[in-house]
């Protein structure tokens, strides 16, 4: 009895997978089977394996390690100092907040602050300068793409290290352990699953940006996500996006697969 009603209790995930998970991915894999005559034909395939897409293929990922990169650098220390201070929880609420915000209009909000008649211009021309074109770059895209996905690298990196036992970290300073030596054998491999569930939030939506490739870079940044919507909304080859699109989910399930692993037995060394 207990059986039937756990199966029927699963049911409603497993209707809601069906329409909204598999469905719509077996949808794009069709499309992504047909030229722009409706024809079933493996030409979309051959497209994306040109050097014109394997070269966005390439900029895609390495704007994305870049974006990652960067939002681990800052949130990693921040979220240890978090954990150090008194209203911990306080301090990461003040954090996660900002993204609660409606992404198009922090990227409006970028688009005055970094614009030649922007604060940063009004404070170079300060000094005698004159006015730099700061949007429309690539540095002003990977600044605006870190400070958006910081709240999702810190609040995972933020839990491991809250959960870390202090006792593991006192025991290696009696052992005589230097704080790097601590920090690279202890702190660190201890809160792995939290580094690699924050690279999974941030670098798989990055690998996918559009709006702020639009907005912030002028386009002069081309991901994979852009080309998907321009071939959607622009050059109307439904096909063509449909291709893309099944790579970067293909793309997206290897980076859960790489950085999904879990930490086995308890020996650090």
């Amino acid at each position: 009895m207990q059986t039937k009603t756990s199966k029927g209790a699963l049911f409603p995930y497993v209707i809601w997978i069906a329409l909204f998970v598999i469905a719509p991915i077996a949808l794009v894999g069709y499309y992504s089977l047909l030229d722009l005559q409706g024809n079933f034909s493996l030409e979309n395939y051959k497209t994306f394996f040109s050097s014109i897409y394997l070269k966005m293929t390439l900029s895609s990922f390495w704007y994305a390690f870049l974006v990652t990169f960067f939002a681990l650098l800052i949130s990693y220390p921040t979220a240890y100092f978090l954990t150090k201070t008194k209203y911990k929880h306080l301090w990461l609420l003040l954090i996660i907040i900002p993204s609660w915000i409606n992404l198009l209009l922090k990227t409006y909000a970028f688009i005055g602050i970094f614009g030649l008649f922007g604060p940063i211009n009004a404070v170079i021309e300060m000094f005698g300068l004159p006015a730099q074109q700061i949007l429309f770059t690539d540095i002003s895209f990977v600044f605006v793409s870190v400070y958006i996905f910081i709240p999702f690298m810190i609040l995972p990196i933020f839990n491991a290290l809250d959960k870390l036992n202090p006792t593991l970290i006192d025991a290696s300073r009696d052992l005589g352990a230097s704080s790097l030596t601590t920090f690279r054998r202890v702190i660190l491999p201890l809160t792995m699953d939290g580094v690699k569930s924050g690279i999974q939030v941030v670098f798989i939506p990055a690998l996918s940006l559009f709006m702020i490739t639009r907005l912030i870079a002028g386009n002069r940044v081309i991901t994979l996500g852009t080309a998907i919507e321009q071939q959607f909304l622009v050059t109307q080859n439904w096909g063509m996006g449909s291709t893309i699109a099944v790579f970067l989910i293909l793309f997206m399930v290897i980076i859960m697969l790489v950085t999904g692993q879990k930490n086995k037995g308890g020996r650090i060394r």
